[in-house]
Order: structure tokens, then C-alpha cells, then sequence
């Protein structure tokens, strides 16, 4: 039986690295694209053991001769598109580029695909984002997109692209919309990770103290490694669609620093409100959280929780690791690293 062949755009990144084990478990053949910047940022396909396992090209997503370049060379079974410009404050400040990267890119994938590779099955990583300032108590496919980013927006557009050209030209072209998803090999720049790093960093002497934003937005958090695989899943069924993928579970940034502390064992108090809100340790009564505003976005999300009905009943998917859990493997994994 001949093996299948899939792309993944963004195979350096967390969503990118998981991917990659969980289709080489499989026996796919994977190929991963990575932008010129991130071409030796290999360190989660090296803790895989998976790096000499993937054909890696270099691909920047803003320029069409390469997409169609390297559709053309392989003639893939499956695409998935996770690279983008995936930072929601950064997109305050290179609007241009987000939308460029995480917009158009889409449309550029698509139309070659449509005009060389009609076959190719293509993956769509969207982002719970797009529902910005909410206008339901949770968000499913039907829920409407209210963005408040430049990133959310960019993403809107992918999103609509890709149903559009399943309508209009019979493509397999399907989006997941993503709730926020988790693990160690999340970037240092996400909140999350910020934390397990900088407590990790602060109960060993290495920093003195953390700052972040708002503490008070709340999210929808998964762990990466499993929703992968609803991924893949969404380009096995017979019709394409369009699946929200969620815990169904929301959680301030302050419930999540407070399970890091708890499950590292540090005593800790908050104390002042606003701008002055600090979390301080007790046993030496020093200052380990502050909060800055220079964290805070132009305008926020306060709110974000998916229901993840349809994936539940289509898929036959549901997460299994609770936001407990997932604080355990996210530290120790931290202080694993943090020690070797």
C-alpha cells in the first residue's frame, strides 16, 4: 500500500512538532516547511526524536512561487497549514504582516492547490480568537466571528476562504477552530508557558519575579498533543467540514498561576487590586508576579469557551487531560529541562 505524503506549514511549532509524530506514527511520509527565521528552531523535533524523520523544505508563506513550487514537487495527499504569525499582541504592531501571513497565505495554498493538486486533502488551523468579544455563552461552528485583533481578523479571512473554495470548486478543504491548546513545547511568548518557565526560573534563583497582563481574561485550555489528532481526523471523513475542537472548561490566567503554585508547593498570597495586584511568596514575603501594563492588548478577550459538540458526535473525539493535568505535564517537563 503507498504510503501517503502530507505537508505541514510550521513543523518547527508546537502544533507543527506533535503533528509530525503523531502522522509518522502512521506511516506518512511528512514533509515540513519552516520559514527562513525558523530554520534551525528544530528543538521540538529533536526532543521527539523525530527531526531526521521528516523531509524538512523552506517555504515562505508570502511568496507564491514557493508555495506553488513545492505543491507541484509532491503532489500531497494532505496539507495542513499551521505556520502563521501567531502572536495576537504582535499583530497590533505588524498588522500588514499578519494578515499577509495568516490571510492570504490561505488563498494562495488554495488556488494552487485548486490549479495543480485538486486532490489534496487541506487543513485550515483557525483560532477561537476569531469570536473576540463574544455573543454567545459558548462558541460552536454557527457562532458568529466578532474579532478584536488584527490576528483574529486574518484568521477570519482564512477561515471564510477555505469555505469558499470547499463550495465553489469541491475541494476537501476543512478548518478547525482551535479553543487555546497547551504543553511544554508551547513558545516561551504565550502566557502559559511564561508562567511554568518563570516559576521554574524563580523557585531555582535564576529570576527574581514575573510580569504579566491581564490575569482576569479567561480561556478554554487543551493539551496540544490531543488535538492533533482531531486534525488528522477532520481529513478522514467523507464530507469536509469545519469542527470546533475544546474542553468545554474555562479558566482565568490567575486559576492557572494559582495550580502552578499549588502543584509546586509555593505559599503564596495576592495582594492590591488593578495595577498594583501582586502575587507575593510567603516564605520570604518577596514579590514573584507583578502586573505591567505594557502586557496589555489594545483591545482584549475577556471571554472564550467552545463547544465541541459536533467533533464529539462526528468525530468520536473528546479531550482527556483537565487543566490540572495538564499544569503537571507542562512543569514537569519544565523542571526536567531546567535541571539537564
Amino acid at each position: 500500500m503507498k504510503k501517503k505524503t502530507a505537508l505541514i506549514t510550521g513543523i518547527s511549532g508546537q502544533d507543527g512538532a506533535y503533528l509530525a509524530e503523531f502522522l509518522i506514527n502512521k506511516n506518512y511520509i511528512v514533509v515540513g516547511s519552516e520559514r527562513r527565521s525558523a530554520r534551525y528552531d528544530t528543538w521540538r523535533l529533536k526532543r521527539l526524536g523525530i527531526e531526521r524523520k521528516i523531509i524538512r523544505e523552506e517555504l515562505e508563506l508570502t511568496e507564491p512561487y514557493e508555495i506553488s513550487r513545492l505543491i507541484k514537487k509532491y503532489k500531497f495527499d494532505e496539507i495542513y497549514n499551521l505556520g502563521a504569525q501567531s502572536f495576537v499582541k504582535s499583530s497590533f504592531s505588524s498588522p500588514l504582516y499578519t494578515c499577509n501571513t495568516n490571510g492570504l497565505s490561505v488563498l494562495r495554498i488554495l488556488e494552487t492547490i485548486r490549479e495543480f493538486s485538486p486532490n489534496t486533502k487541506f487543513y485550515q488551523a483557525s483560532s477561537s480568537e476569531m469570536f473576540g468579544e463574544i455573543l454567545t455563552k459558548k462558541q460552536n461552528e454557527r457562532t458568529p466571528f466578532n474579532p478584536r485583533s488584527p490576528y483574529a481578523v486574518s484568521k477570519v479571512f482564512g477561515h471564510f476562504i477555505v469555505k469558499n473554495y470547499r463550495e465553489s470548486y469541491n475541494l476537501f478543504a476543512v478548518s478547525g477552530i482551535l479553543f487555546n491548546h497547551e504543553s511544554p513545547f508551547r513558545g516561551e511568548e504565550f502566557v502559559t508557558r511564561k508562567i511554568t518557565k518563570g516559576l521554574v526560573n524563580i523557585i531555582n534563583g535564576k529570576q527574581k519575579f514575573l510580569e504579566l497582563g491581564n490575569i482576569y481574561s479567561k480561556r478554554d485550555w487543551g493539551f496540544a498533543k490531543e488535538y492533533t489528532e482531531v486534525m488528522w481526523k477532520m481529513l478522514q471523513q467523507k464530507k469536509p467540514d469545519d469542527y470546533v475542537v475544546s474542553t468545554g472548561r474555562t479558566y482565568s490566567i490567575k486559576d492557572f498561576i494559582n495550580l502552578c503554585t499549588d502543584y509546586l508547593k509555593i505559599k503564596t498570597k495576592w495582594i492590591g487590586k488593578g495595577l498594583d495586584e501582586k502575587l507575593i511568596n510567603l516564605k520570604n514575603n518577596k514579590i514573584i508576579i507583578k502586573i505591567s501594563p505594557k502586557y496589555f492588548r489594545p483591545s482584549e478577550v475577556d471571554l472564550l469557551i467552545g463547544d465541541s459538540s459536533k467533533a464529539k458526535k462526528i468525530l468520536k473525539w473528546k479531550p482527556k487531560t483537565n487543566l490540572k493535568s495538564l499544569v503537571k505535564i507542562m512543569l514537569d517537563e519544565e523542571i526536567k529541562y531546567f535541571l539537564s
